[in-house]
């Protein structure tokens, strides 16, 4: 049985922080927390400081992130924000 993965790239303007095949995210909306899963519907969206989870077929992750934007397309998830230190 094929598994519904999207694939999430988390980036700073310095370097790439994540990169990997999830089952789903979910991210600090401008206007609220929001969850993307498989076949989301396309998106581009602000998002506030706040965490960014997600969770593989393994495990789970999480990241504290600062303003940025994400754009979500054909099963895959773009996110550039900055994060502290």
């Amino acid at each position: 049985m094929d598994e519904e993965l999207i694939e999430l790239e988390i980036v700073s303007p310095e370097k790439t922080l994540f990169t990997g095949l999830v089952e789903w995210v979910t991210l600090p909306g401008a206007k609220a927390p929001f969850t993307v899963l498989y076949n989301h519907a396309p998106i581009v969206s602000t998002l506030c400081a706040g965490k960014i989870k997600w969770k593989n077929s393994k495990e789970g992750g999480e990241m504290l992130v600062n303003e940025g934007f994400v754009e979500v397309r054909s099963n895959k998830v773009v996110v550039c924000v900055e994060v502290e230190g």
